[in-house]
């Protein structure tokens, strides 16, 4: 320090070493107590990025990319784990956690760590809130997030030294070398981790593997069945049509939840509905854009009933009713630009069978065919008038016939 304060602006004429260190100690004496910290064994994690990031260079575009250096360390043994992680994103903040935990073959009760945005959404001295997704990760593997108090490092005094460490005797080793995917930098990583871990620290005369085998490993909590996945969490307001959009994609909920807020968890392949921390809907994750994810069972029974009906199933159903039923059903569907532009119309003259026997329906049917009408309204008027009971009219000669010459022929 007294080197650095020489070779400073003006230190050439400033104080000489025996007065510099007479000051610093001086000083020294103001400082505040620090509070030693013990560690309990298997406790602790204490998680950080390293101020220094890697080059990673695009052996097809020839692109150099940084790469950041995430570090946890156990509290009680100072066992050191690293990875290098595109960014300090949520995403790879949760897969460096889970991959850690892996790693040390066991999971601490609680995690330490830095107020990282991704994993902090507010930085607080009393009540720091966690984001959803870390709390749900730490929650999984039965552990506690921690955050550091604001602008309080001493806190995390363990993962600081354990970042100098991974700085000097991991990174600075990797300087001069040159990696062209993220996989090869984190494979030259995990052999220096190794390495570091056997090197005996001096002032406990042992390793820092050594200590993790005997103090923290037998300590530390069973390793979840399955490693946590990663997953989004979003606020929704269900729709009148009962569904929430989440990434462009509308999936269904229970139609009594119209209007409410709700939470919705998406991993790469599920998409899960919470209302007030209760599951209300499960879905398989769908890319397809402006579409809609629907479960019959939350959708009101009028809506199941209308849903049900299909092109097929009309023609099935007037078919059971009667030939001239199915013949006008037909004429409906083949009159209207598309087919489902009918299904109102069919739908509603089949539903006249429950106020009408099969026989009076294909009666008024026949008749709408000979009238030459193709709507509901006309086979109900039909019926209600009982016109389906008269006599069918004599059939009408046609005007159009080869004997008749036409307009035509005088031109």
């Amino acid at each position: 320090m007294w080197e650095e304060y020489r070779d400073g602006p003006g230190g050439q004429s400033g104080f000489g070493y025996s007065w510099f260190c007479d000051l610093y100690r001086e000083w020294v004496g103001r400082l505040k107590p620090t509070l030693r910290q013990v560690h309990t064994a298997g406790e602790r994690v204490f998680v950080d990025y390293a101020g220094h990031s890697m080059e990673v260079i695009d052996g097809l575009t020839g692109e150099v990319r940084r790469a950041e250096v995430f570090v946890g360390v156990l509290g009680a043994s100072s066992y050191t784990y690293a990875e290098a992680t595109w960014t300090q994103s949520l995403p790879d903040w949760i897969a460096a956690h889970a991959n850690m935990f892996a790693f040390f073959g066991g999971v601490t009760s609680q995690i330490v760590s830095d107020n990282l945005r991704a994993g902090i959404t507010r930085a607080c001295f009393h009540e720091p809130l966690v984001n959803r997704t870390y709390a749900d990760m730490a929650r999984h593997y039965g552990a506690a997030v921690i955050p550091a108090r604001p602008y309080k490092p001493r806190d995390k005094a363990k993962v600081e030294v354990g970042v100098q460490v991974v700085q000097r005797w991991i990174l600075a080793r990797l300087r001069n070398h040159r990696f062209f995917s993220l996989a090869e930098l984190n494979k030259a990583i995990r052999e220096l981790v190794v390495q570091l871990n056997s090197r005996v620290m001096r002032g406990w005369g042992t390793t820092r593997r050594a200590l993790y085998e005997q103090v923290d490993l037998p300590a530390l909590a069973q390793l979840p069945p399955t490693p946590y996945e990663y997953a989004e969490w979003k606020r929704c307001r269900v729709n009148i049509d009962y569904h929430i959009e989440f990434d462009k994609h509308f999936y269904s909920v229970p139609f009594r939840l119209l209007r409410t807020e709700v939470e919705a968890r998406a991993t790469a392949k599920t998409i899960e509905i919470f209302h007030r921390g209760r599951l209300v809907a499960a879905h398989l994750r769908s890319r397809r854009p402006n579409r809609p994810t629907t479960v019959a069972d939350h959708m009101p029974s009028s809506h199941r009933r209308y849903r049900d009906w299909t092109h097929e199933r009309i023609l099935r159903e007037a078919g059971s009713i009667g030939d001239d039923t199915k013949a006008l059903v037909e004429v409906i569907l083949r009159s209207r630009p598309h087919p489902e532009q009918g299904f109102r119309s069919c739908i509603g003259i089949l539903g006249l069978a429950k106020r009408y026997d099969a026989e009076r329906l294909d009666a008024a049917c026949a008749r709408a065919l000979v009238l030459g009408t193709r709507s509901y309204s006309s086979v109900a008027t039909i019926l209600k008038n009982r016109q389906d009971r008269k006599p069918p009219e004599p059939e009408q000669p046609s005007l159009l016939h080869e004997n008749i010459r036409g307009p035509s022929y005088y031109h």
